[in-house]
């Protein structure tokens, strides 16, 4: 593609890397196929060439956003899946990423987007705020129809029936492993995750635990920024990404550290992109140094190995201030659970999160460990295509991100699973919200499949 940015534009850096992702496109199309907001509306604008050409005429003309520029900008999921079909390797991403940025600089949406986006930027990364307000809004709920705005009563709906007390993950602490060290991981715990579903965390730490490794959980960790960067709050992210690099940092320079593990796959997508997110900053070498230590679990896992049952040291706690995660310990096992008693030959439907399978590539690791394990994996009818859950999607594009969870749902439900598994906490409360079906994390099938106990979804 053509541009014809000055002189004077190309001094900002973001416009220079703006400019070099532009020109990558040739037109082609081939991203319109694969776009799950194309595939529901059918409007060239709604797809990533669409967006492509609203953006460049944004940014070349140094205007600032319109509503019309903003509308398509929005409908936006960031799934990714364009980056993965386009054959010039069009970097969407940080397009989309700069555009959002412009558009938060330069555009003054309506009030009541501007307090619907405000509020969820003040709550969402913060685990203790968020889970006050899930208590609010289970209060609320019954008075959801009320409401006008849509978005509203999203937020309402978004409240699970159950909502957990915070874990001893949720505070710093080190796990020590279970017989010898193999490795010592940082496990990120995530901010909407700790209020939304403790078990995930739990599962992380007994599984790595029982494979050998010591699992240090930062102390008052916050959020990576993932939430308020894809919402363009530029200044906001990269406060929140400067204290998470700070926190990592620290560990690493105590003892260094193999990995930091990564299980909500969103974030992991940024976490791994803190390189290029501080390209040209002063905190560029440490941000580049968490970026290569950054490991979605499955990963990990499958390099390190899983673990074949409880070691000898598993019945007792070597982690002195806590008992042992989640319920009462299993006996010794010398190998995998027999079939069914850990879910062995249990039908598994796998979604897969675009942040996992777009955004980092990763596909064939959380598959690989599932049946591995013993489960029996099945996977839906066009899996690369999106959820809708995205971040902040389902609250801020309501009918959108509902139509996008039908599809999905119904492709998952055609394969006659007994349970769903995923490996981000957002795609599991959207799917959740529009299937009678259980749905777990991967990891949580792991751990129950090596020692751990049944995950709570399937016990209800």
């Amino acid at each position: 593609m053509q541009t014809n940015f000055t002189d004077e534009q190309l001094k900002d850096p973001l416009v220079a890397r703006s400019n070099k992702i532009l020109r990558a496109c040739v037109h082609c199309g081939f991203c319109t196929a694969t776009c799950p907001t194309y595939q529901v509306l059918g409007d060239e604008l709604d797809s990533p060439r669409g967006r492509i050409y609203l953006i460049k005429d944004m940014l070349e003309s140094g205007r600032d956003a319109d509503e019309k520029t903003v509308k398509h900008l929005d409908r936006c999921l960031s799934c990714l899946s364009c980056m993965t079909t386009c054959p010039s390797g069009v970097d969407y991403m940080h397009l989309i990423d700069h555009a959002r940025i412009h558009v938060e600089k330069t555009y003054r949406r309506p009030w009541r987007d501007r307090a619907l986006r405000w509020m969820l930027a003040q709550i969402l990364p913060h685990h203790r705020r968020f889970r006050l307000a899930l208590h609010a809004a289970r209060l609320a709920r019954p008075f959801a129809r009320l409401l006008p705005d849509p978005r509203l009563r999203a937020m309402l709906d978004m409240a699970p029936q159950h909502i957990p007390p915070a874990s001893p993950s949720d505070r710093g602490h080190i796990f020590a492993p279970h017989g010898h060290r193999r490795a010592r991981v940082a496990l990120m715990p995530g901010c909407a995750q700790r209020a939304l579903n403790t078990d995930i965390n739990d599962a992380t730490i007994r599984l790595l635990r029982r494979a050998g490794c010591e699992v240090v959980i930062p102390q008052g960790f916050g959020c990576c920024g993932a939430l308020t960067h894809h919402m363009g709050r530029e200044e906001q992210a990269l406060h929140s990404a400067r204290a998470t690099i700070r926190q990592f940092q620290d560990i690493d320079a105590r003892t260094p550290l193999d990995a930091i593990i990564v299980n909500t796959s969103g974030c992991g997508t940024t976490l791994k992109d803190y390189g290029k997110i501080f390209a040209g900053d002063p905190m560029q070498p440490q941000a580049e140094r968490i970026a290569r230590l950054a490991r979605d679990v499955t990963v990990f896992l499958e390099t390190h190995g899983l673990p074949t049952g409880r070691e000898p040291g598993a019945l007792r706690d070597e982690a002195p201030h806590f008992p042992d995660l989640g319920h009462a310990a299993a006996p010794p096992t010398s190998g995998l659970r027999p079939a069914r008693e850990g879910g062995q030959g249990l039908r598994v439907a796998y979604h897969s999160a675009c942040s996992l399978q777009h955004g980092q590539q990763i596909r064939s690791a959380p598959k690989t460990l599932l049946i591995q394990a013993g489960f029996h994996i099945v996977e839906p009818e066009n899996p690369h295509l999106c959820c809708g859950s995205a971040g902040t999607y389902n609250l801020l594009q309501p009918e959108l991100s509902g139509e996008l969870r039908r599809r999905k749902v119904a492709t998952l439900e055609a394969t006659t699973p007994e349970v769903i598994a995923a490996g981000n906490i957002g795609c599991m409360m959207q799917i959740g919200a529009g299937t009678g079906l259980p749905v777990v994390h991967t990891v949580e099938l792991l751990d129950w499949a090596t020692g751990g106990p049944k995950p709570r979804a399937l016990t209800a």
